[in-house]
């Protein structure tokens, strides 16, 4: 996307307002685009969700209610088969939630360093400008200081003339 915006010395440009976020484009994440990588970092980011917390509280529930109640007997007291299905499902999110935050790290590392660089030419594109309206001031004040002898030597002119139409005016009379 980008955006027309006016410089200084009156040129429209367009700009792209993610240019600094382009040239990080080509970086690979860290465990690559593959099929796999995709999908565990969407499966740990899915860990984190109030739905995935909501069902596995409700399986949970349903699981040791089956249970105790009598209703099947698939895994009594302790609730060894429920424990290791923790321990199973421990054992495959810890490294995808480390998957997952590795590669954000990196994405949150390029976005920074194009953030720093979007910093650096805004305050680049500010000198500029302070720069260009230093000048416009001083070419200003040079052409307030030249009307200004520009009126003095109109005045002197005019106080001339009038001085020696008064002089022609006493000669004509006489």
């Amino acid at each position: 996307m980008t955006l027309s915006s006016k410089e200084p010395s009156g040129k429209i440009t367009n700009r792209d307002h993610l240019r600094f976020h382009r040239i990080h484009q080509h970086l690979t994440p860290t465990f690559g685009e593959s099929w796999f990588a995709l999908k565990a970092e969407a499966f740990a980011r899915f860990f984190g969700t109030p739905f995935f917390l909501g069902a596995q509280t409700l399986i949970v529930l349903v699981w040791i209610v089956l249970n105790v109640t009598g209703v099947s007997h698939f895994d009594l007291y302790p609730f060894i088969l429920l424990n290791l299905a923790f321990s199973l499902q421990a054992a495959y999110a810890a490294p995808l939630i480390l998957l997952a935050q590795t590669r954000q790290a990196e994405r949150d590392k390029a976005h920074g360093e194009a953030d720093a660089l979007h910093r650096e030419d805004l305050a680049q594109a500010n000198e500029k400008r302070l720069k260009f309206a230093a000048e416009q001031a001083e070419q200003m004040i040079k052409l307030i200081e030249m009307n200004t002898e520009l009126t003095n030597v109109t005045k002197e002119l005019t106080e001339r003339i009038e001085k020696i139409a008064e002089q022609l005016h006493k000669q004509l009379v006489k």
